[in-house]
């Protein structure tokens, strides 16, 4: 009974603080995932230590769900209609700008000396954009030039190029740590993508027809978490990537369901109660002392992630042509970031947990730093291209 009472007292006492969270965001120029990380590590075991364990224990179980949702709602932005809007534009920058910072980041973390398996991580890991913050930032500028339609459409798909590269490190990591029975990363790799893919269509398949069909239009919240947590346990049982798994999901529902407008759209609604949660807790995870420790790291870490961005978005720009404005400030304009990357630290931290407190403590540090100076940096650069400079 003490158990269940600390419980949902803890449950009821972080949603809670997710809504005061939201609203002092809105009034301050801090993103309110920055905030509730900073409250996290205020309440967690570096802090007052607040949070039971009861509730703390259950960390892992509630991140996959929420990162199961983002990836579903991610999927559901990847529609024929965005590709076909500016595709060779969108293609080309989004996957030159993931790649490149992969690349440079995992090279610069390799010559500081870091060990080759988490400089590999650490590199996929800085792919990732956060697109809330980027779509936000966008929105509120009040700019609605060719660059943010390209921009919003390049944020929806930055993310799936990340995902991708990480389960693709992933599975490189688990063949150098021999955590793998496969002895060809690559295959090993191939089989972990093209199953989730697979699985994927599957579910999405038969759910772009049948959901949808008890209120006509008006797609359930009860159907839409039922499909979306299937398709992460079989991915998860599977021992594939249930990002990937529900990213397909959310694209073949999206792009085939056409007797309802927005597929799933009553998931939103309970995006932000999970991401709440998931940030709460991954502030009250970090340790402190760890970042005291890797300090170095986590300043090459932001600065060749902003040297990947900046260089690999001006590439892919150059190699398909784009105008000027695209070509110089659309780098700048993708530096935040925050849920896929924490997501992709969570994962990486449970699956290779010798290397949890370096990766949860990178990541969440620089999370908040991207998280506050990369929609001053994207809101600069919508100003910058708006004005034709």
């Amino acid at each position: 009974m003490e158990n269940t009472a600390q419980f949902l007292m803890a449950l009821g006492g972080i949603l809670l603080l997710g809504l005061a969270t939201d609203l002092i965001g809105k009034r301050t120029f801090l993103p309110r995932i920055t905030l509730l990380l900073i409250f996290g590590v205020m309440i967690g075991q570096e802090g007052i230590d607040i949070i039971p364990t009861v509730f703390s224990d259950r960390f892992e179980i509630i991140a996959d769900m929420t990162l199961l949702v983002v990836g579903f709602l991610l999927g559901g932005m990847l529609t024929k209609e965005t590709l076909q809007r500016s595709g060779r534009k969108i293609l080309s920058i989004s996957i030159s700008a993931a790649v490149f910072t992969t690349v440079i980041v995992t090279l610069a973390l390799t010559l500081a000396g870091l060990p080759l398996e988490i400089a590999i991580l650490l590199g996929c890991i800085a792919s990732a954009t956060d697109p809330a913050a980027t779509i936000d930032t966008a929105i509120e500028s009040g700019y609605k030039s060719e660059f943010s339609k390209i921009l919003f459409a390049i944020v929806s798909l930055d993310d799936a190029w990340g995902l991708i590269l990480f389960s693709i490190g992933i599975a490189i990591v688990s063949v150098i740590s021999g955590n793998h029975g496969d002895t060809n990363f690559i295959l090993g790799a191939g089989y972990e993508i093209g199953t989730a893919l697979l699985l994927g269509l599957a579910i999405g398949l038969p759910a772009a027809f049948l959901t949808g069909r008890i209120k006509h239009g008006q797609p359930m919240l009860t159907e839409a978490l039922g499909v979306v947590f299937l398709c992460g346990g079989i991915a998860l049982w599977l021992d594939v990537s249930f990002l990937i798994a529900a990213m397909t999901l959310g694209a073949t529902i999206s792009n085939l369901a056409k007797h309802h407008k927005y597929p799933f759209h009553a998931i939103e609604g309970i995006e932000w109660p999970l991401m709440a949660l998931f940030f709460v807790l991954a502030g009250a995870s970090l340790n402190i002392s760890s970042i005291t420790e890797i300090g170095l790291v986590i300043i090459i870490f932001i600065i060749f992630r902003i040297i990947g961005k900046l260089l690999g978005a001006y590439l892919g720009a150059r190699i398909c042509s784009a105008d000027q404005s695209i070509t110089r400030w659309m780098g700048m304009a993708l530096l935040p970031q925050a849920g896929a990357a924490m997501g992709m630290a969570l994962v990486a931290s449970n699956q290779f947990p010798e290397y949890r407190q370096t990766l949860l403590s990178l990541v969440v540090s620089t999370t908040i730093f991207f998280e506050i100076i990369g929609p001053i940096f994207t809101r600069l650069a919508l100003g910058k291209a708006e004005g034709g400079n």
